[in-house]
């Protein structure tokens, strides 16, 4: 685990989003939740440091990175 990774949450802030989120499903049904998954993934440490390099949310960016990737991989899947 890092040691550097310090969570901004406790217990009652994760049950309060539970809560919330458990509401807007009921209000929007069809919206996408946007969950996400806690995982652990080793990336070489030069492209680690040029994400971090550009300020926070990082971790949004490298997600961001993926989603770019897998949608154009299932467009090119359905073209064929």
């Amino acid at each position: 685990m890092n040691k550097e990774y310090e969570p901004d949450w406790d217990q009652s802030m994760v049950q309060n989003h539970v809560a919330q989120v458990a509401q807007m499903a009921q209000v929007a049904p069809k919206q996408p939740l946007g969950v996400k998954q806690i995982v652990t993934i080793r990336l070489d440490v030069d492209m680690l440091e040029w994400f971090k390099a550009a300020g926070p949310g990082y971790q949004t960016r490298i997600n961001q990175v993926l989603r770019e990737h897998m949608d154009a991989q299932r467009a090119a899947q359905a073209d064929n």
